[in-house]
């Protein structure tokens, strides 16, 4: 173990790690100060997720069409920057997705799938927003650290430049909040979409996906509905639940950036 005292990057982190996290650099190439989302539509190309009407109706393409309409939404406000992992028929694998929002540093990430369930299963419907298993961000937190913690960013941090000790509890600290927030969207999520879509009896719950894992960007996957259900499936294919759904889950964002601004506000140190 190292006994090189901590460096005062340790100690600003410590108290203050919320609003580092929150208030990050602009985009150096534009010098646009608005919080950046990722909206993330599931499957693509090859992977066409699942299929529905004699398997002319494919999860692929009504994430797509979906994730548009809320790219749409969030970009009419003017307050957000929003790029999106695909916006054709692409194939991404799952950990690019992952890398493609922490390379830009993204304050938010979406991802859009449709759920399905086998007819011996029953009639299951409803939309579902996932965060990530505690069990599963735990293991994966430890695997990630070791392997990225000397090379990677966190929060605009160079880790590399910190002995192993401190960088591993910059890392956990990071780590802890992201998922704090990730829950507290999920939670102003649901808030949301009640009023304009069904939901799932159990509509917040936790496993470990791919796509949730990045250590320092908040992140939740929407599962909008089960395709396997006659009446969900009604409502994914229309142009006018999807405009009114992402009218929501675009408030939905609006509320927890206004949360989260003004608890930077609370917590950052005077001048």
């Amino acid at each position: 173990t190292s006994t090189q005292p901590p460096s005062p990057i340790f100690f600003a982190m410590r108290l203050s790690i919320s609003s580092t996290s929150l208030a990050r650099s602009p985009d150096k190439r534009s010098g646009d100060p608005r919080p950046l989302i990722v909206i993330d539509p599931g499957h693509g190309g090859p992977d066409t997720g699942t299929k529905a009407g004699g398997g002319e109706i494919m999860e692929k393409n009504v994430v797509l069409d979906f994730s548009i309409a809320l790219r749409d939404q969030l970009e009419k406000s003017g307050r957000y920057r929003v790029v999106m992992t695909r916006t054709d028929d692409t194939f991404i694998p799952l950990a690019e997705r992952v890398k493609f929002a922490r390379s830009r540093q993204a304050q938010l990430f979406i991802s859009i799938h449709a759920d399905a369930l086998p007819k011996s299963e029953g009639d299951v419907q409803g939309a579902t927003v996932y965060t990530l298993s505690e069990t599963a961000s735990d293991a994966e937190a430890a695997k990630l650290a070791e392997a990225e913690n000397r090379s990677d960013v966190i929060a605009g941090i160079d880790l590399a430049k910190e002995p192993d000790d401190v960088a591993d509890i910059l890392f956990d600290l990071a780590h802890r909040e992201t998922k704090t927030f990730s829950h507290a969207f999920a939670r102003v999520l649901v808030r949301e979409m009640k009023t304009a879509m069904r939901l799932h009896r159990k509509p917040l719950k936790s496993a470990g996906f791919v796509v949730l894992k990045a250590p320092d960007v908040p992140s939740v996957l929407v599962e909008l509905g089960y395709m396997t259900n006659k009446s969900d499936l009604k409502l994914l294919t229309s142009d006018s639940w999807r405009t009114k759904a992402a009218a929501n889950m675009a408030q939905a964002v609006e509320q927890f950036f206004r949360t989260r601004l003004a608890g930077t506000e609370a917590v950052s140190p005077r001048r």
